[in-house]
């Protein structure tokens, strides 16, 4: 990806969205663009028009740490946001993303054994590790259960963001679609600023663009953030609405993968419809009416 596109449309997206009531400046005048002037950014982080409108054409290799936060302190930029804009300077710069390089693969691998075991050792929740592009490298086996549409019958590596832009069951799996495909796109988004070379990022952001108006627009957008943790709704085909909370852990030895891991409140409906799902998953046979949804009984 064009580093300098990126910071680029980056920061011009930011600086739009910013009205003068909300730095505290007066509305004087007709404005031929949304938010705030250039000038008045540069003003307002104590920059000079000129150099503002250099790191605005993309030309921010060489800006200082302190330039950046007086940048992101008067663009209002959330962490995530503040973390995306040092991600692009450091990428300008040459240098790669924050930490460890990231481990280059050629293909898929199969996932370590102590990391799958660690999987594995979850029993009540959906685990799995992610990687950048949104593949599902490895999963518990909850979490096959759990992401049987996106796997399906096999082929090519599950994948979250070909599933959530491509797949019309996503629309049946997520109830709030259109909030996962922001997520989604704004966490790949982050990705692409950490490792603006990564070749398969590239790759299916390319695809995605091509096949889906709806990520070009927000792929456009340039928004950006992370997981972290929160609730998220799901419609499974198996055992219904479940509402589950998820955390993320970055997977320490493989820079670039991240845990995640799904569980339910214990003793809701979600609870019980989780362990439905395991005994559907479990080795054993089970008939339809086991694994029938609570409410259906």
């Amino acid at each position: 990806m064009d580093n300098r596109s990126e910071v680029r449309e980056f920061l011009t997206t930011r600086r739009a969205r910013i009205t003068p009531d909300q730095v505290g400046l007066p509305t004087v005048g007709a404005r031929r663009v949304p938010g705030l002037r250039r000038s008045e950014v540069a003003s307002i982080a104590g920059l000079s028009m000129e150099y503002y409108a250099r790191l605005e054409r993309g030309q921010i290799g060489g800006a200082s740490s302190g330039v950046l936060e007086a940048l992101a302190r008067a663009l209002q930029l959330d962490e995530t946001e503040r973390a995306h804009l040092h991600d692009l300077a450091r990428a300008a710069d040459g240098i790669p993303t924050s930490g460890r390089a990231r481990r280059r693969t050629t293909g898929r691998s199969a996932p370590r054994l102590s990391l799958q075991w660690a999987l594995e050792a979850v029993t009540d929740g959906v685990a799995f590790v992610r990687d950048p592009r949104q593949d599902l490298v490895a999963l518990n086996a909850l979490g096959r259960a759990f992401y049987s549409p996106v796997i399906g019958d096999g082929g090519r590596v599950p994948n979250l963001a070909r599933f959530q832009f491509l797949d019309p069951a996503a629309r049946d799996f997520y109830p709030d679609w259109d909030l996962f495909a922001e997520m989604c796109v704004g966490v790949m988004r982050a990705e692409a600023g950490r490792d603006p070379h990564d070749r398969g990022l590239q790759d299916l952001v390319g695809e995605l663009s091509t096949r889906s108006d709806v990520f070009r627009r927000l792929w456009a957008a340039h928004d950006v953030r992370t997981h972290g943790s929160g609730t998220k709704r799901f419609c499974h085909p198996v055992v219904g609405e479940l509402s589950l909370a998820y955390e993320e852990l970055a997977v320490t030895a493989e820079p670039g993968l991240v845990l995640l891991v799904y569980t339910a409140e214990p003793g809701s409906p979600s609870a019980e419809r989780l362990r439905l799902l395991a005994s559907w998953s479990a080795p054993a046979a089970v008939t339809q009416d086991d694994v029938a949804a609570p409410d259906a009984r």
